[in-house]
């Protein structure tokens, strides 16, 4: 299998990680892809020209972020991130909401780099309040994110190591003590260290 991917994206970074948990790492070739950057081949894998993008030993080409993912589950049934049984939708549920830290995350980060007088104010605002929102769920549901490895637990650890790389003024910690342990804790998996944006 290929594996398209950025490094700084944490998109990418949530695929990544699902390969190591899974134990994949010898069935994934991983192939660095500029998304900004004319790259055919990535295109020929993700006709939106975005990482992730994976195409399968069949050929297949599989992308966003939650697809790859699911398919990587597919491979090894020993561990599951995504359980069959009727937790399914609470993780996948936990899951959505991790992709909208990211999304919101990304959105302001692609705001910032618009000139001075074309960033809008009210989008920053929204965004960054949608981050803290959904942080506030997460320290209520902290439980939620605990226990054997998922699939939430692998988006929420790249979502909130995306907010501390690209955007350190929001500062999600503060008034969330659970979240911060959890993170704390999670921070320190092979999975996380090894996708580190910051690691070249």
């Amino acid at each position: 299998m290929k594996l398209y991917f950025a490094n700084t994206s944490p998109y990418a970074r949530k695929t990544r990680m699902a390969v190591i948990e899974k134990g994949l790492l010898d069935r994934v070739e991983m192939i660095f892809a500029n998304p900004f950057e004319e790259n055919p081949e990535l295109k020929a894998a993700n006709p939106l020209g975005k990482v992730p993008a994976l195409v399968t030993d069949e050929g297949q080409a599989i992308f966003d972020s939650p697809v790859i993912c699911a398919y990587l589950d597919s491979l090894s049934p020993d561990l599951a991130l995504i359980p069959s049984d009727h937790w399914r939708w609470d993780v996948l549920a936990r899951e959505a909401l991790t992709d909208g830290i990211l999304d919101a995350a990304f959105a302001i980060v692609m705001e910032r780099r618009r000139p001075n007088e074309q960033q809008s104010q009210h989008w920053f605002e929204r965004w960054t309040t949608a981050i803290f929102r959904s942080v506030d769920a997460i320290e209520a549901d902290i439980a939620g994110f605990e226990g054997d490895l998922d699939i939430a637990q692998i988006g929420l650890g790249a979502a909130l190591g995306y907010v501390d790389f690209r955007l350190p003024d929001i500062d999600w910690r503060v008034g969330r003590p659970m979240a911060k342990a959890w993170f704390d804790v999670f921070s320190q998996r092979a999975s996380m260290t090894e996708t580190d944006p910051e690691n070249k």
